[in-house]
């Protein structure tokens, strides 16, 4: 990709040094997005092009809708789209799993394919990297900086879960659900192998494996326009599941020592 097609942004200057020779891979899951995953997919790419050297892998996690005859128009009209195309209804969780296992990129950014939170954000993102030699970034409703369009229900809901994993887990972030993270490849390489939770408390798990493991995760502010629970995480049965998961996160890191003992051969 020619990165002198336009003028290149400031803001992107930290992104371009720690990138290098490599390149970002941007992996959106996406379940039932027909009316807006082109719209979404061109936002992204012209967000980054003349930018960044970048891929775009968009996870079809078994629409029943037409998301995936979306999909499969884009890419001859965008270049760098990778769609990965999933039969069955996975899971976010692994969804991200097999969008990474088809990506090349040096760093990671997951977004989700909605884009209820804007992808510019991540040059902010890669400068707290670089500041605080972060390997991990993470957006954060709870950071004093984030500006929110978010019901309240959702808060308290945040709220209640940040309080259950800080006392039962002890993880030193505030906020693990916000759909946009930013990786070294290294950490996803590590975490996606032992992760064992495909759908609702996978991001406490990816948070959880990459901090028993040592690496540095900082928290990013964000500005989030809400457009509803796509994935169905407030259902009572789902509230239910999310809880098991993370009572079972507990268990495996806690009392099993599971994560930093699990001899595994990673292999991309």
């Amino acid at each position: 990709m020619n990165l002198n097609q336009k003028p290149i942004d400031p803001v992107w200057h930290s992104a371009r040094q720690q990138i290098g020779n490599g390149m970002l891979s941007v992996i959106m899951p996406a379940h039932n997005l027909g009316n807006v995953i082109a719209a979404n997919i061109i936002h992204v790419s012209d967000l980054f092009s003349g930018q960044l050297p970048f891929e775009v892998i968009v996870v079809d996690d078994g629409s029943t809708d037409n998301t995936r005859a979306e999909l499969k128009k884009m890419t001859s009209r965008i270049k760098e789209l990778k769609p990965v195309l999933l039969d069955v209804n996975s899971g976010k969780g692994e969804a991200l799993r097999r969008g990474f296992a088809s990506s090349s990129g040096n760093y990671v950014l997951l977004l989700d394919g909605d884009l209820d939170l804007p992808p510019a954000q991540a040059a902010g993102f890669f400068k707290i990297m670089e500041e605080r030699n972060s390997d991990v970034v993470i957006g954060s409703k709870r950071h004093r900086e984030s500006v929110l369009n978010y019901p309240l229900s959702r808060k308290v809901v945040s709220t209640l879960y940040y309080w259950f994993i800080k006392i039962l887990i002890g993880l030193p972030i505030r906020d693990t659900q916000t759909g946009i993270k930013l990786f070294k490849r290294e950490v996803l390489e590590w975490v996606f192998p032992r992760m064992l939770i495909k759908r609702f408390a996978f991001d406490l798990e990816i948070l959880t494996i990459a901090h028993e493991k040592g690496y540095n995760v900082s928290e990013a502010p964000i500005t989030l326009d809400f457009k509803g629970d796509k994935w169905g995480c407030l259902r009572p049965a789902n509230v239910h599941q999310v809880m098991n998961d993370t009572l079972a996160i507990f268990y495996r890191a806690k009392i099993l020592k599971y994560y930093q003992r699990l001899d595994i051969n990673v292999s991309k």
